[in-house]
Formats: C-alpha cells, structure tokens, sequence
C-alpha cells in the first residue's frame, strides 16, 4: 500500500503507541472507533484491535482493523429511528406540540425547580369557544387548520423557556414560568386573546375563533400537579360561564361552584334515567278572538328532594355536558303523549309548540326518532309546530335548511324562536320553510313606552308579514301590550297577560271551560 499505519488512521498518534508501551503486559488494547483512510483517499469507519508483542527482541504492534461502516450506518438508523419515536411519543402529531405526557412531566419539573429556586409560575388551562360547531359544520380537515393555526398564534404570544401543549381535542395548555405577579400572568393572557380577534383563514372560510382562559398561580393557589390542573380547569369553565372570550383566574369559591356543577350533572343522569321531567303548558291565543290557537310545552325538573326546579337552573348544564338531547325527546314524547289524550278525548288544545335545540336536529336518528314517536301515540303531524331559535340556525344556516326542510315535508310546522335577538341574513330567512316568527318577550317587556322597542317590533311584524309568516309575541303581560300588538297586526298571544305555564290537569280544565282563569 506505501501507507504507514498513521496514513491509515490519521487519528492515530505516536503518543498512543508510547502509552501501550510503558503498560507492561498489556495485550488486546481496542482504540476508539476512528475513520481510517484507504490509499485512493475514501474513508471509512474502523475498529482497531492492537495486540503487543516482541519482535527480533524489540517491542511490536500488530493492528488488526475492521470495517465497521455499515454497523454504524445501522446503529445511527436505529437512533434516528428511537429519537423519531420518542418524539412522536411526546408530541401531538398534528401540532408537534408537546402532548399531554411531555406536559405533565414539563409541569413537573417546573414545581421543582420552582419550589427550589422559590419561583413563581402561571398554569394557563386554554379550551377553545364553540371549537365543536366548526367541526360539525365545516369538517375536520377545517377544525385540524383552525388547530394548526391556534397553536402558532398561542406560540407567538410566549417567550422560549414556557412551554405550550396540545392536551387533546381543542384544549391547550401553557406553563409560564418565573412569573413576577398575577399582572404579568393577566398581560400574557390578554395578549392571545388579542392575537385570536384576527380572523383564521382556511381557504375561502373566515373564521372568528375566540378563547376561554383559566389561570391557577404556583405556589398560591396549589402546589401539586393535580390540584394546578384541577383548578386551572376550574377557572377556565368560569371564563365559559362569563361569557366566553375572557380569562379567569382561579379562587377558591370556584371549587365549590365547580363541586356544585359536577353534583347538578350528575342528578341531571339520574332525572333522564329516573324520567323526573314534567311538561307545563303555556296557552297560546289569537289576538283578536282570544281562542286557544296552541300550546308551548316548557320543561320543569321535579327532584324528588328539592321538588321542581326551573329550567333556568339546569338547562345551560345540560347543553355543556350534552343531555339536553335526551331531555328534549323526555319532553317531546311526554308532551305529544299529553296532546293525542287531549284530542282523543274530544279537546282542541291546538298546536303544540316544541322548544328544539340544534345539538337534537343535528342527531341523525332526529327525525325517525320524532316518526316513531308520533306513530307510537298517533300523534298527528299537523298538531306540532318546532321552534328553533334565530341564533341556533344562523351558527350552520346551509345545514339548517337542510334540516328544517325535511322536517317541513313531513307536514310539521316550523317556527323561528326569539326573533329579533340574532343577526339573521334576509337570503336566508327567505330560504327557511317557515310559518312563524315568534317575537322575543325582551322587546315587548318596553312596550309602548319604549321608543327603540316600539321600532323594532313594528319591523319584526312588517318583515313577518312581507314574508307571509303568521306572528307570535311572547312574554306579554299588560293591556297595553297586548292592544299595541294587536293594533300593529301581530296574530298570537302568549304570556301572563293570559295565563303562566300550567299543569296538564288544569290545562284540561281550561280547555273544559272549568277554569277559573
């Protein structure tokens, strides 16, 4: 070869060799792995075994080298490989954020080094606003871009040493470390919030995309994982209840009002299981004629302990936490039930309104479900009229006239609830198979002494009427509402003015003519 073994292995040294003489005795001597070099100049990975000996009475070296090349390619696949895995282990795959796993060990060492370095951090637990509806209306490949972009903007708003984490679905969280006060915590929070008022683009979608924020403070508030996540979470559900869009932080009576939702909840699965759902009656009257024309069916919760209980007291529980679908069909079977009794017994009781949420018109088996009711009792599709309200429908209006369609076709009515309290499109209400706008009671509590009130209830009546949809007001109470309505062409009446919502049995007795309303 005319190579020396130091041309062989540069990295080699006679220093290397002067050690393994003065070590007596010393044979099998494996050097570290080196690059050796061939005589064209092409390297290649080797693996020295020198071995000590004497030669002609002097001492000598025999190097034994190895090409180990496609070992340490393999061995470098195999970290590769292990660092990609673990990796993938600790990261959301859509966002590559830390997942839950990397966060909670994350979180654990940032208590320790706080409690050693007597620091103070911020747990920011981040959930985004109606995430759901985007899903359902738009699809998931539109949900995961909103995620995606939610995650850069969150990213933005931290310095390098906090750490953001995608827990699952649309939660995040952030730990903020060496916090100075709660005012720093407040500035950081403000700041995404500011950062997500700017619309998310997803290719010809605009999307409006707002936050809840819930702060716990180490080591103020808790000092255990679980107790910061705890009550992040509280404080984050608190931000839900003040109106979304806003950040809360943790106090301690929250863990009641926490402790106290989770007990709601879970008496609301024990009344679906139990059935402990009533239905009361509110009269509904023809303004100039004052007959009956229908009934809405109102929800009460009679608890076996605390006796009934308002639909105001439990209804926003059960639409967070998804059984308002299953009190929705307790109260549509139990009311329709009440009205073919009323009819088979020779009473006129009209058109039963049913109250519907969005969350039971997006159930696939909705409307087999409403058919094998009505069949069930033979409950006539021309008794029942379904309210939905103005809001529900404009969150997915395409998806709503869908819907709505098929339900019309069945020869159901159709009723748009509090009127005038959303932000409809005209193209839209035009489009909805319609046979009622039902006035919202906040714009006829003011009647006639308030001027703005007095405008757009005469608006709301024109608009109905240009439409030829017949007009209901609810939540009248005077004479002098009532006279106003009528004066202005509004059908229906409904409100204490004739009677609050009633019980079946007296119901009966109205409509008997035994009443003493």
């Amino acid at each position: 070869l005319n190579m020396s073994v130091f041309d062989i292995n540069p990295e080699l040294t006679i220093e290397h060799i002067n050690v393994l003489k003065e070590e007596e005795g010393r044979e099998g001597q494996v050097l570290n792995r080196t690059i050796h070099q061939r005589k064209d100049g092409s390297t290649y990975h080797a693996q020295s075994l020198i071995h000590r000996l004497t030669y002609k009475n002097q001492d000598a070296f025999v190097i034994f080298d190895t090409d180990i090349t496609r070992q340490i390619e393999n061995e470098k696949l195999l970290q590769k490989q292990t660092e990609k895995l673990n990796h993938q282990a600790n990261h959301d795959t859509l966002t590559n954020l830390p997942n839950r796993m990397l966060f909670q060990d994350r979180l654990e060492q940032t208590i320790k080094f706080s409690a050693r370095n007597k620091k103070q951090f911020a747990l920011f637990f981040i959930d985004l606003d109606q995430f759901k509806k985007i899903n359902d209306a738009l699809g998931h490949h539109i949900g995961d871009d909103v995620l995606i972009e939610t995650s850069s903007r969150l990213s933005t708003a931290l310095r390098e040493e906090d750490t953001l984490s995608r827990l699952g679905g649309d939660e995040f969280t952030i730990i903020l470390k060496d916090v100075k006060n709660v005012q720093s915590a407040s500035a950081v929070a403000q700041k995404i919030i500011t950062f997500m008022k700017e619309p998310i683009q997803i290719g010809e979608h605009s999307l409006f995309v707002s936050l809840s924020i819930g702060i716990s403070m180490f080591p103020d508030d808790a000092t255990t994982e679980e107790n910061l996540i705890k009550y992040a979470d509280t404080a984050m559900y608190k931000a839900k209840d003040e109106g979304r869009d806003n950040f809360q932080f943790y106090s301690s009576d929250m863990t009641i009002q926490a402790f106290e939702r989770v007990v709601m909840e879970t008496s609301l699965r024990v009344a679906i299981k139990e059935e402990q759902f009533i239905v009361y009656f509110q009269p509904q009257y023809n303004a100039i004629n004052e007959t009956i024309t229908g009934m809405e069916a109102l929800v009460r919760w009679e608890h076996p302990q605390i006796g009934l209980v308002p639909p105001a007291q439990f209804i926003a529980i059960a639409e967070e936490s998804n059984l308002i679908v299953d009190i929705d069909r307790i109260v549509m079977r139990k009311a329709m039930k009440q009205f073919s009794l009323w009819y088979k017994d020779g009473l006129n009781p009209g058109t039963l309104s049913l109250n519907l949420a969005m969350k039971q018109l997006n159930e696939d088996d909705f409307i087999s479900t409403l058919l094998n009711i009505m069949n069930s009792i033979q409950f006539q599709a021309k008794w029942l009229e379904l309210e939905v309200t103005e809001g529900q429908v404009m969150e997915n209006p395409d998806a709503a006239i869908e819907k709505l369609n098929e339900i019309s076709e069945i020869g159901i009515e159709l009723a748009i609830d509090d009127f005038g309290t959303g932000y409809s499109s005209l193209t839209y209400l035009k489009k909805l198979p319609l046979n009622k706008l039902k006035i919202d009671k906040s714009f006829v509590m003011d009647i006639p002494k308030d001027e703005d009130d007095i405008a757009i209830t005469k608006a709301i009546i024109a608009l109905g009427q240009s439409l030829n949809l017949k007009i209901i007001a609810e939540g009248v109470e005077t004479q002098e509402q009532k006279d106003f309505l009528v004066k202005n062409g509004c059908d229906n009446i409904q409100g204490y003015y004739y009677s609050k919502p009633l019980a079946a049995k007296d119901i009966t007795k109205l409509l008997n003519g035994t009443s003493a309303l």
